[in-house]
């Protein structure tokens, strides 16, 4: 259930940062479903090799090479999936540091099973 409900919240931070950037269009909500979907298998088999293959430069540029990296992925995602198009190098860099900044503040509510969790932290003298 999880699952589905961070699939959902991708797909509608996806739809958002396709109003907010110019050079991202979504044409509906399948297509955001869809590249939901496969932005999220890409980040979780082809990211990482990618990121060990690149860490050299990663530790030489001081890890400002992720965002290129991620803006790449989020462009091979668009070639895959109809309705979903990166048009341009700018647009995917700030559509990719978007969309991980919308998505990660959604999932971070979001517990395993679906359900959002709420931390409360309290201050206590003793």
């Amino acid at each position: 259930m999880g699952f589905l409900i961070r699939l959902v919240l991708n797909a509608l931070a996806l739809l958002l940062v396709s109003t907010v950037i110019p050079g991202i269009e979504v044409r509906g909500i399948l297509p955001a479903l869809t590249a939901a979907f496969f932005l999220g298998m890409v980040n979780a088999v082809v990211r990482p090799v990618i990121l060990i293959l690149t860490l050299p430069l990663t530790i030489l540029t001081l890890g400002l090479f992720i965002p290129l990296l991620n803006a790449a992925l989020l462009k091979l995602v668009s070639l895959m999936i109809r309705g979903f198009e990166v048009h341009g190098f700018w647009s995917a860099v700030f559509g990719a540091i978007l969309i991980s900044l919308i998505s990660g503040l959604l999932n971070l509510l979001i517990n395993d099973r679906g359900r959002v969790e709420v931390i409360v932290h309290r201050n206590r003298i003793l």
